[in-house]
């Protein structure tokens, strides 16, 4: 009789589980894995060789483009690191905004996280119910920056503008009803404070509505306890950041060890798993929808007892407003300067990270002095947790790849840059 060997099996980048960009090379002994290769690159786009070539100000909309499905916080690192090259600091009404779409856009990870990691493993309701809230506060991104992904909202010195007092409405359409326009417009009548403040009343039922599908659930059950476990001895060597560290029972997180913008000034607790698989870390991202929607509850307190500015008065960092510029030379100076030519940074270099939806993002920049970076390096949270691929999926079966694919939350644009 024949030997039986092992067989190699290419997992992606086609298959659904694999998010489009990835290639796994599988070595199987029948159904179990014995070593798993991830092929990256298919996605790789030079963002960090880019950014070297465009003045500072100019390469904020590529951060966007990295991990995108939490925008806003590639941007922060990025803007943060300038910030800290020039020696400026955003005013307090900026650090809050910045720290409210920060908790924004990490409900909005989770949540895309969560549906197609449902999707994934089988559980189809819980992507339709994810996709439902994660429309209102697409719709908060669109109120701010115009547009409902890539925002380059953030810019170094605070933020592109104050939020707006009216929240964008639903316009009259032959697809709608009169009666269908006047319930999406319902929750539209006042400012974009008002819309957030009544987003986070609604939210917490949802997320036990999404529980409610999932944690006692018997199937996600089996398909998530004991699969992929880490221990937090072994997620500290690896690099791992973010929930999957957290997930492995190390309490670190960013916002509360080394704080940024206003997180030392909100009141927020730190979930932390147990056993370091699977389903302790949907534990504890599905604790953080719920811990994030207290941070922007406060946030949008906060912001409507402070009015203020939202950007230096600078003119050499921050462009003049669209009415100074069109009545005053000097203004217009100073704004096609900053868009053209951008402006130039002191010699040195600087780290900055936040704490971003997958763990630590972070941002190196060297400047020689001129007006575009000299070097400019991303520290994406996905990269190791994607290199312990073949650790933790090793003696598992076929069938959960996919959970680990999905517990790991990740975006290809962060990973192969």
């Amino acid at each position: 009789m024949a030997d039986i060997r092992n067989f190699t099996l290419n997992f992606g980048p086609q298959h659904p589980a694999a998010h489009g960009v990835l290639r796994l090379v599988l070595e199987m002994d029948g159904e179990v894995i014995q070593k798993a290769d991830p092929h990256i690159g298919l996605l790789h786009r030079a963002t960090e060789k880019l950014a070297e070539s465009k003045p500072f100000n100019q390469s904020i909309g590529y951060m966007d483009r990295l991990d995108y499905v939490s925008m806003m916080c590639n941007e922060h690192a990025y803007v943060r690191a300038i910030e800290k090259l020039l020696g400026i600091q955003a005013p307090e009404r900026a650090q809050y905004i910045r720290t409210m779409f920060d908790e924004m856009t990490r409900i909005l990870n989770h949540l895309m996280w969560l549906g197609s990691h449902g999707l994934d493993i089988g559980a189809m309701t819980v992507f339709l119910y994810c996709f439902r809230e994660r429309e209102d506060l697409m719709d908060c991104y669109e109120a701010v920056s115009g547009t409902r992904m890539h925002a380059t909202y953030y810019r170094p010195g605070g933020v592109y503008r104050d939020l707006p007092a009216e929240m964008p409405k639903h316009q009259p359409s032959k697809f709608r009803s009169a009666k269908e326009l006047e319930r999406l417009n319902a929750r539209r009548q006042g400012s974009l404070l008002d819309f957030i403040e009544d987003f986070t009343d609604r939210f917490p039922a949802c997320v036990d509505e999404y529980e409610t599908l999932l944690t006692d659930n018997r199937i996600w059950k089996q398909r998530t306890v004991g699969i992929g476990v880490v221990t937090p001895e072994r997620a500290l060597q690896l690099g791992f950041t973010g929930p999957m560290l957290r997930g492995s029972g190390t309490a670190w997180d960013l916002r509360k060890k080394q704080p940024y913008a206003a997180y030392d000034r909100v009141d927020f607790d730190i979930p932390v798993g147990v056993n370091g698989d699977c389903y302790d870390r949907y534990l504890v991202r599905v604790e953080e929808l719920r811990q994030s929607n207290r941070i922007i509850r406060q946030c949008v307190d906060w912001l409507r007892a402070h009015p203020g500015p939202v950007m230096v008065p600078d003119h050499k960092v921050a462009p003049p407003t669209r009415e100074e510029m069109k009545g005053d030379m000097e203004s217009l100076i100073h704004h096609f300067k900053l868009f053209t030519e951008g402006y130039t940074v002191p010699a040195g270099e600087a780290y900055a990270a936040v704490e971003a939806p997958k763990g630590e993002f972070g941002v190196w920049l060297v400047s020689d002095g001129a007006n575009k970076p000299y070097r400019v390096k991303c520290r994406a949270p996905g990269f190791p947790h994607l290199a312990a691929m073949d650790e933790m999926v090793a003696g598992h079966m076929l069938a959960d790849v996919v959970a680990v694919i999905g517990t790991m939350d990740i975006v290809f644009g962060e990973i192969d840059r």
